[in-house]
């Protein structure tokens, strides 16, 4: 069985998404869609460093679909599940399921109600699915811990903490949690909302529908961490009295109680990255990821190893607790 795949999108995570697409058995790149005008008529193959030849990066999202009849599109461009929504909806009209990297689309039955029943019909009325993951919404936060409920015959509250030395991660990532800033800027910039990590409130939405809870209140904080001394990543360097990174912390109550506490932790020379969940119940849980699950390479493997579950899916719109775990695909139909 191989899948016929459409990138729609090619910054760096789009770019990761496609190089893994073509060199992975039971995959097929069938082309890109990509507005950058830079982008726009390069040959795809060369574009992904790779000998073989690919069809040339277009512009026109209607015609590659027409042209290429993808069994999925995978859609790496926004955040914004308002700004992506168009794209998701024009992919499932041509009869394409959908994956997505827009943090936004993880679970936004909570925040955007209406755009989630929305898609929902769209992804029904094609008969496909649709999903939105990746490694954070998608995964780190929000179905690695529900996973993690499995032998647990109560559980009270979870917590999770994402521990991450940014210099790892890509220029991006480095910008949007507002490294390099002074904190004023930082401060206005937040406020504004661009400095943030996108999916607290999404993760702790997953987690709560899927154990029962009704939050009654949400909050998602965030502080910059200044640097002490400078410190540098290969793209960029900070300076001391710089902003180095983020603290993001979001809380989930219900009736006064603490149920989620998502715990976002990002910047540059961190010294130890790991992912850590505990689950207060019975059994209580604790466990711990070392080193931290790398982020870039992640979020575009576990958003191939879900398309084949995605296409295999019921029609509507999905989230990560609704499919089976998607384990590394070998290709062969598994």
């Amino acid at each position: 069985m191989t899948l016929r795949v459409l990138q729609v999108g090619l910054g760096p995570i789009g770019l990761a998404v496609a190089r893994q697409l073509a060199e992975r058995r039971g995959f097929e790149l069938v082309g890109a869609v990509d507005l950058d005008p830079a982008r726009l008529g390069q040959d795809l193959g060369t574009l992904l460093g790779r000998a073989t030849r690919g069809a040339a990066v277009t512009g026109d999202l209607d015609r590659a679909l027409g042209d290429l009849s993808p069994d999925a599109a995978v859609v790496s461009t926004s955040s914004a599940l308002a700004t992506v929504a168009p794209t998701l909806e024009t992919c499932l009209a041509a009869g394409a399921s959908v994956v997505s990297t827009t943090e936004e689309l993880a679970f936004p039955w909570r925040e955007r109600p209406e755009l989630a029943r929305r898609l929902d019909g769209a992804a029904r009325r094609a008969g496909r699915a649709i999903l939105g993951t990746g490694v954070n919404p998608g995964f780190a936060m929000d179905a690695l811990p529900l996973f993690l409920t499995a032998p647990c015959e109560r559980v009270e509250a979870i917590t999770v903490r994402r521990v991450q030395d940014a210099a790892r991660r890509r220029l991006p990532f480095q910008r949007k949690i507002g490294a390099g800033l002074t904190p004023e800027e930082f401060a206005r910039r937040a406020a504004a909302g661009d400095i943030r990590h996108v999916g607290l409130a999404e993760s702790m939405g997953m987690l709560a529908g899927a154990l029962g809870w009704r939050l009654d209140e949400v909050s998602d904080a965030i502080e910059p961490r200044i640097a002490e001394r400078a410190v540098a990543s290969s793209e960029l360097r900070v300076e001391a009295g710089q902003v180095c990174g983020v603290t993001q912390i979001g809380t989930g109550s219900e009736a006064g109680r603490v149920r989620v506490r998502l715990e976002f932790h990002a910047w540059l020379g961190a010294p130890a990255s790991y992912d850590e969940v505990e689950i207060d119940g019975s059994p209580s849980l604790r466990s711990r990821i070392e080193g931290g699950i790398p982020g870039d390479l992640a979020t575009a493997s576990i958003v191939v190893n879900a398309v084949p579950r995605v296409v295999a899916a019921p029609p509507g719109l999905i989230t990560m607790r609704d499919l089976p775990p998607a384990y590394c695909w070998p290709g062969d139909g598994a």
